[in-house]
């Protein structure tokens, strides 16, 4: 049967009551909600309507359920058990339904693939296209790739998850995880559409679209090197991505669509639509966190658009329309939170902009930095730091860019030719003293990544015969995430709260 192609539709399937659990990816959800989220309307015709087209490919050819003609059906409801099973051997699967339900807990699911519907592992290749992929059980999530040498590719299939911790397509231990034209939405909590865990791997994405609704479920969790290009991502109830570390997000003319509206942990008072941060769980190397943006849109619908914490991060637009759709939202805030030591837990920010509009506010904390470059033609419209003095900023603009303050700001440092920075009736201090529009030359902030407990810098650790890990749990067991310790609702083995 040919594949047709639809204009995405957005049929948001009915939110079931789930239980809460602590899952090793995705957002852990408070101790105050035991629901799902209800789903938020509209989200994406607002997003047709008031974005560029600049995912049109995407939005206009998902494939649906419809699509695809299934010769064959394969089902397990066992606990911890997989559908399908490549163990270090090639296999291929095409038109295939897979339903899995059935339920697990903790690391074994989340790092090791424990109940994944569709499992490789042990340097096994596993080739997928036109499946429709369907699980409904806790930690079942639907295809899955552990360890370094193994290889999943799948392409034009629907996968529908309504468990918790249950994401769609899912990366760890050195994995790779190569999707495209995929149809995925995911109704659980704590449930990235796009999602990876300890030991990440590498994750390439093209066209199709990633859908999620439930609290601490961003359309991507990355504690992996994870590009997309030419999709459509939406979030109705979480951040619209994380990146956890050491790790990177790469989006490539994809249009993001992220409503936070639900808080999923009290370390952190805001909402946002790109969080990257150190949660010093053991899942993610210390290191330089990089979030990268060219073409394509961002749009967010409440609170901030960037939130830095506990980390170093470089975040590059390029040519990116970014618009914040709630007005007393900031467009970056590097501050501390609950995560890392008090003192030393603010972000430390590079924000490289390459023929990029840039409209909002900035804040930087006391325990944060900021290095701010202006290239190729762009434009910051917006204040730093409008309150006094905080952390150190640093602003750079090229000849052809300008910065227009929106109201007094304060900073540390200043590179420009004179008539580079527009006034518009306010101040600018640097140092405390008030700038007068000349030439300036400054100096840039030096990041210092620290080593104060997360995950060592190294390969991780390969699993034993069916992904089952090697004595016991890799790198040591992590934080529980109870008070002082102890584990939440009485569960061994989960982690502490994620944002």
């Amino acid at each position: 049967m040919g594949k047709l192609r639809k204009t995405v539709s957005l049929l948001i399937a009915a939110v079931l009551a789930i239980s809460m659990c602590a899952c090793g990816t995705g957002v852990q959800t408070e101790s105050t909600s035991d629901t799902v989220p209800e789903t938020v309307s509209g989200t994406t015709e607002n997003a047709e309507t008031e974005t560029d087209n600049t995912a049109e490919s995407a939005k206009a050819a998902v494939i649906s359920e419809e699509d695809i003609t299934i010769n064959e059906t394969l089902a397990s409801s066992a606990d911890g058990e997989h559908v399908i099973t490549a163990d270090g051997e090639t296999a291929s699967y095409s038109n295939t339904a897979v339903n899995k339900t059935g339920d697990s807990s903790g690391d074994e699911a989340d790092f090791y693939g424990e109940n994944a519907a569709v499992f490789a592992t042990n340097g096994g290749t596993l080739e997928l296209s036109e499946m429709v992929i369907t699980t409904d059980g806790t930690h079942a999530n639907a295809v899955f790739s552990y360890g370094e040498g193994t290889t999943v590719t799948i392409r034009d299939s629907v996968i529908r998850t309504s468990g918790n911790c249950s994401g769609g397509i899912m990366t760890t231990g050195g994995g790779t995880m190569i999707a495209s034209d995929l149809n995925i939405h995911t109704t659980g909590n704590s449930s990235a559409a796009i999602r990876s865990d300890r030991g990440g791997g590498t994750v390439t994405v093209t066209g199709g679209s990633y859908i999620t609704d439930g609290t601490g479920s961003p359309a991507i969790y990355s504690t992996a090197d994870i590009t997309v290009n030419d999709a459509y991502l939406e979030s109705t109830a979480s951040e619209g991505i994380v990146v956890e570390g050491k790790n990177s997000v790469t989006l490539n003319n994809t249009e993001l669509v992220a409503d936070n509206n639900k808080k999923n942990s009290d370390k952190s008072d805001t909402y946002k639509a790109v969080m990257i941060y150190q949660s010093m769980s053991g899942d993610a190397a210390e290191g330089l966190a990089t979030f990268t943006m060219t073409g394509g849109s961002l749009t967010n619908l409440n609170g901030d658009v960037f939130f830095v914490n506990n980390t170093v991060t470089e975040i590059s637009l390029t040519d990116a329309e970014i618009v914040n759709k709630d007005e007393s939202g900031l467009f970056l805030r590097a501050a501390a939170a609950g995560w890392g030591t008090e003192g030393s837990n603010g972000g430390q920010v590079t924000l490289n902009a390459s023929s990029q509009e840039i409209n909002g506010d900035m804040f930087v904390d006391s325990v944060s930095n900021l290095n701010l470059l202006l290239n190729d033609g762009s434009t910051f419209t917006g204040a730093i730091n409008t309150d006094g003095e905080q952390g150190e900023v640093y602003v750079e603009l090229s000849d052809d860019s300008k910065w227009v303050l929106t109201s007094d700001s304060y900073i540390t440092s200043l590179t420009c030719t004179a008539g580079s920075v527009d006034l518009n009736g306010h101040k600018l201090y640097i140092n405390g003293v008030e700038y007068d529009g000349s030439d300036s030359k400054g100096e840039a902030i030096e990041a210092v990544i620290s080593s104060s407990g997360g995950r060592p810098d190294e390969a991780p650790p390969q699993g034993g015969p069916g992904g089952t890990p090697p004595d016991g749990k890799p790198d040591g067991e992590p934080p529980q995430g109870g008070p002082e310790g102890t584990p939440p609702d009485g569960k061994p083995g989960d982690k502490p709260d994620k944002p």
